[in-house]
């Protein structure tokens, strides 16, 4: 079987970058940066599904992903959960936290409408995203 990412996780986000077991993307919400970590193998759902260096591999990427997050958002609190509550396919969310965001201290989930990154916004946390990520290997 193939991975095959789910279609509400590829409409609310944005591809960055592939590392080596997961698939990194942006979520298309401006008001926090929230990155998600799929895993790119076929049908899994729970983190015990993953292999054992499956598990400790994802450990290292989410430690990775955060320590990039934590620096270039300047972030007070990381979030970092794996729910599956309405998307069943495993994805590791890692959310940026500010006591001044919209939500604080409410969690992320069902605040209201995502505000889309502009252009150029996408473009320069992106880049310092990528950036932060290569410092981090």
């Amino acid at each position: 079987m193939t991975y095959t990412l789910d279609n509400r996780l590829a409409d609310d986000s944005v591809p960055l970058t592939t590392l080596p077991l997961s698939e990194l993307r942006l979520i298309n919400d401006a008001r926090f940066p929230w990155l998600l970590l799929i895993p790119r193998r076929a049908k899994l759902e729970e983190l015990v599904d993953l292999s054992s260096s499956d598990r400790l591999a994802l450990t290292t990427e989410i430690d990775r992903v955060s320590r990039a997050l934590r620096t270039v958002s300047h972030a007070d609190k990381l979030n970092v959960a794996a729910l599956g509550n309405v998307v069943s396919q495993l994805h590791v969310h890692v959310i940026a936290r500010k006591h001044t965001d919209a939500c604080w201290p409410k969690p992320v989930w069902g605040q209201g409408p995502a505000v889309p990154y502009t252009t150029a916004a996408l473009t320069e946390l992106s880049e310092q995203l990528l950036t932060e990520l290569e410092a981090h290997e």
